[in-house]
């Protein structure tokens, strides 16, 4: 009996941490897996510049040294191109820096985005 929990126990453990990207067949659906890149695994997390739906979003507010009121955004990233999403992600863009993600990692964040809903 002791043998049968310790072998359980190690399945269970290999489920639920085995699996770090879905794979054909797999536990998560790619818009899931979007969904878990976008707001945070390997610090990527998009989800604090652009918000939960990819929208334009503040990042800060400062005065400058005249006294006058600015405000920093990051723009919406929803209604990407494929192509835009993957250029910026790969090259940067203004102070967003580069991510060294897969082409499935790009793909997953890509269809994520297409499938929030933008109000």
């Amino acid at each position: 009996m002791p043998r049968q929990s310790a072998f359980l126990a190690c399945v269970f453990i290999a489920l639920l941490y085995g699996a770090d990207k879905p794979k054909e067949g797999g536990f998560i659906t790619i818009l899931e897996y979007g969904k878990e890149l976008y707001n945070n695994p390997r610090n990527i997390s998009c989800v604090k510049c652009h918000g939960w739906k990819g929208q334009e979003q503040i990042i800060t507010r400062y005065t400058t040294a005249a006294d006058q009121e600015r405000v920093f955004k990051a723009p919406p990233i929803y209604g990407l191109s494929f192509e835009q999403l993957k250029d910026a992600l790969e090259r940067g863009k203004s102070i967003m820096p580069r991510y060294n993600l897969t082409p499935d990692e790009i793909k997953a964040i890509y269809y994520y985005l297409r499938s929030t809903k933008q109000n």
